[in-house]
Order: C-alpha cells, then structure tokens, then sequence
C-alpha cells in the first residue's frame, strides 16, 4: 500500500527497529528465528534496557511458577521504558497482581478442559472444534486464558495427541469448521504447518479452517511471502489476529496483514478489554481505524475472562457496553467489534449490546438511535402471518 493512498494515514504506522538491540544487522533483524531466540526471558533481560517498578520485580521472579515470560525483540520496542502504565507493558511484563486471585477466578474460566474429547480437541460447540496444536506462543499475555497450560511454567501440561484428534474428526461428520489454536500454530515451521492443514483438508466434511494468532503483531517476520504461498492452498482459511492497542499496529506489521491479505487470508481482530490498555473511547477507535487501514475486520471484544490473577487488567461490563456504544454512529459499522462475554465455565461467547429496543410488543417495536432519538417500527401482525402462509403452501401451482 503506497502511503498516499490512505489521506495520509500510513504516517500512523512507523518501524521502531533496531531500538534497544542497535548492534544486529538488518538480515537477523527481518529473521524470525533470530527474533525468537533473542527474546526477553530473564529478569536480568529486562533489568538491562530498562527500571522495573518493585511490582513488576516481583510479578517476573513469580512467573517462573504460573506463566513464563517472554517478549520478542520487534515488541519489547514497543514498550515506552520511562512510563510505567504504558499499555504495551501492561500486557507483557509481569506484575505482583497476578499471584492475587479472587473467588471468582478460575483455572480454566472457558471451561475447555469438560469439553476436551481426545486430548487437545475441544468440542464446545455442534458443528466446529478448537485444535489446540502447541503449548508455546512467541510472547505471553499476561491474562492469557488458558496460561494453565502454555509456555511450560503453567499447573497442567498440553498433550495433544494429533492422530486422536484426526481420527475424532474423521468420526464426527458434524464438524465443518477447525479453528487452530494453542499456544500459536504459526511457531511451526511452514512444513509442520503444511502437514496440519493437508491432514484437516483432506477430511470432506471439514469446510474451512482458521488460525488464531499473535504471531504476525508479536513476531511479524514470520510472515514471509513463501509462508503465505503455502497458506494458498488451503482456503478457505481465515486468520484471527490479536490485537489490543493502536501502537501494536507497526510498519512491519501492516506489510505483514497486507501480505496475507493478498494471499486471499479473510482477517479478523480479537480484542480483549483491558484496563489501562484499550478501555477508552478514544483509544478504542484508533485501534478499529488503523485495522481497517491493515485489511483486517474488528471481529470481537472479549471481556477479560475470569483467569487467575488477571484482576487488575479486567473492566467493568459497564465500561466496555459504553465504548461500544459511543463507536456506534461515529464510524464506519466494519469498524465495530462485537462485544462479548465468553460465559465462565464453558457456556460459550455470549453477545453484549446496548440497549437499542426501549419496548417491543405485538404492535410494535421502539428504538434508539446513537444519537439518543427514538422511533417506532410496526411489529408482523403473527397470526395474519400464519393466516399467509397457509393460504399460500395450499395454492395450487
């Protein structure tokens, strides 16, 4: 995309490369490998580039038991080092508040584990399943729903057994939709990948697949043009992106969903609401603008699932219903994610609206605009309906 196609927006998107890695040449930098090996890891990683609060200490020498941490070069340079609220640091460095649980939290607050017939397949919904293909992801969130069992630091270990989730889904001609998932597929190499997907696409009554990732905003090397060449043969495939903040949305991210969509990948964001990250309006809309810029659709906002320790990053319902309300009207209706709340203890993404309908009986239905005006619309008269109906299914030809 040339940068004056865009009235001038492509200047929101900037490189913050090399930054505090000066020294590497640009081929390592552009390496995914070398991304990944270099990442942050360590206390003392952290304690070289920049000054941890007393709290974040203590959160990274509590990690080691709960949810390992680990931030890739390309998005620890996102961090402001001198601001101690900065949203990206907020979402990748550890904090003392995740060793305070309250009693609602839970382990597993998606109850995946009660809908897991062979290991790693979760079969919640009729018609589609979740593949959980690995354990490890290029860098944790820190309210990551399922850190019980990613990155290795976590109480229960994944043991997904690949040919007990093939041939489940060979068995349940129900299941047309497979959504791989872990951790984050997109660490495989484009070979192992490869084989996931030749495996899911050879079974009939699968019709489509997806991937949920944060691979392409964590680690946007990963998306080289041979990688998406491979991703061509498998559509219909759809990508489901992770995306929470405006600053997230880098130069070489942007050529990174652009190069997937030019490969024919449909893309979608997942949001999750979180305090001091996205929690305002103003915030909010930047990050739906800029992802329409990328190509990508603001898909969901999830409220904060009930995961240990997550307390401090969580939002009042209240809070996200506003947000929602306060874009709609004021922007484009692609730009509008839809909020949900993914039920605790397996029930399912549940819709969270507005109010729009003020009253709705048999006449009628009163409504609300964004504006606050109220309207009328007549309700279907439903016995005159059934009255049509009849009449027309007895008509002869």
């Amino acid at each position: 995309m040339e940068p004056n196609l865009v009235n001038g927006a492509a200047a929101r998107f900037v490189s913050h490369a090399p930054g505090h890695w000066p020294d590497v040449t640009e081929s390592d930098w552009k390496d995914w490998r070398w991304q990944l090996r270099n990442r942050v890891t360590r206390l003392e990683d952290l304690e070289n580039r920049m000054t941890l609060s007393a709290g974040e200490r203590a959160g990274v020498l509590l990690a080691k038991s709960k949810l390992a941490m680990a931030i890739t070069p390309h998005f620890f340079n996102l961090i402001n080092v001198n601001d101690f609220e900065c949203p990206i640091r907020r979402q990748v460095i550890p904090r003392f508040e995740e060793g305070q649980t309250s009693a609602a939290e839970m382990a597993d607050p998606c109850g995946e584990d009660s809908h897991m017939p062979v290991p790693g397949l979760v079969h919640r919904y009729p018609d589609r399943v979740l593949f959980l293909v690995t354990d490890r992801c290029a860098a944790y969130c820190r309210y990551c729903t399922r850190s019980r069992v990613v990155s290795g630091a976590g109480e229960q270990a994944l043991h997904t057994d690949l040919e007990q989730a093939f041939d489940y889904l060979q068995r349940h001609k129900e299941v047309r939709d497979v959504l791989l998932s872990g951790g984050d597929a997109l660490l495989f190499s484009d070979e192992k990948l490869e084989y996931l997907l030749s495996r899911l696409r050879a079974i009939p009554h699968i019709e489509f697949l997806r991937i949920g990732t944060r691979v392409p905003i964590f680690l946007p090397q990963r998306i080289t043009p041979q990688f998406c060449q491979m991703l061509q043969k498998f559509h219909p495939l759809w990508m489901s992106v992770h995306v929470n903040h405006p600053r997230e949305l880098t130069l070489e991210v942007r050529e990174a969903l652009e190069r997937l969509a030019n490969h024919g990948v449909p893309l979608g964001n997942q949001s999750v609401l979180l305090a001091g990250v996205n929690d305002t309006v103003e915030v909010m809309r930047e990050l739906v603008h800029k992802l329409l810029i990328c190509r990508v659709r603001p898909y969901y906002l999830y409220q904060c699932d009930l995961i240990r320790g997550s307390g401090h990053l969580r939002v009042s319902v209240s809070k996200g219903i506003q947000i929602i309300d306060s874009l709609r009207g004021k922007t484009t209706g692609y730009a509008i994610p839809q909020y949900v709340i993914d039920a605790p203890g397996g029930g399912g993404k549940v819709p969270i609206n507005p109010e729009y309908v003020l009253y709705h009986n048999n006449e009628k239905v009163v409504i609300r605009n964004y504006e606050g005006k109220v309207f009328e619309y007549p309700e279907v008269d439903a016995q005159a309906e059934v009255v049509l109906k009849t009449i027309a299914e007895n008509k002869s030809p």
